[in-house]
């Protein structure tokens, strides 16, 4: 994609080399592209001070599957990471900090993680793919391209009753604009409320 993301990060104060971390939720196109930028006709990592966390199940599915597009990815956000040694390969339940750690949500992926924030008893989920719309709370088993459909229902079932009528902000990472809100009970599903 051709965004304005990095003008818009450098004017909020950032710099790349700023970054010390990124978390890879999971190996899609859409959430790995960021991780290198084309320059003088090469791919290089987009923030070379960053260590990529990327999760080991995750990565060993990707790194065999036969898809040509799957593995132009691979060659063009993947590899630039693992060429300048940045790549840590992590476990599902990986902590970052005592503030942040991540949390499998397996079903989109083989590896899907989301990642939790906690800190002063406040708390924030940033969902990754484990749901893309505000109505698959109302309907869990809505798909969009799950590997493991069966298993993906449940994931999102479980985190909506526990995260139902709590003070947890869930940033949807795929949501529309306002991407945070709460999860709240509605008869025996669940809605998204801002």
């Amino acid at each position: 994609m051709a965004t304005p993301f990095l003008q818009h990060f450098d004017e909020a104060g950032w710099s790349r080399d700023g970054v010390d971390a990124v978390v890879c939720t999971h190996l899609h196109v859409d959430h790995v592209g960021w991780n290198t930028m084309l320059e003088n006709g090469k791919w290089v990592p987009t923030f070379p001070k960053a260590r990529d966390l990327i999760g080991r199940q995750e990565y060993e599915f990707w790194r065999t599957y036969d898809d040509e597009a799957q593995r132009t990815m691979l060659g063009d956000s993947i590899k630039p990471i693992f060429d300048a040694g940045l790549v840590q390969l992590v476990e599902p339940d990986h902590v970052i900090s005592p503030e942040i750690r991540l949390t499998p949500f397996i079903g989109r992926t083989p590896g899907h993680v989301s990642v939790m924030i906690e800190s002063e008893d406040e708390c924030a989920v940033i969902t990754g793919d484990m749901t893309h719309h505000p109505c698959q709370l109302a309907h869990p088993d809505w798909m969009f391209g799950d590997s493991d459909p069966e298993a993906a229902v449940l994931t999102r079932l479980r985190p909506f009753a526990e995260w139902a009528d709590q003070p947890i902000l869930v940033i949807g990472t795929h949501f529309a604009a306002p991407a945070a809100g709460h999860v709240v009970r509605d008869a025996a599903a669940f809605r998204f409320a801002v």
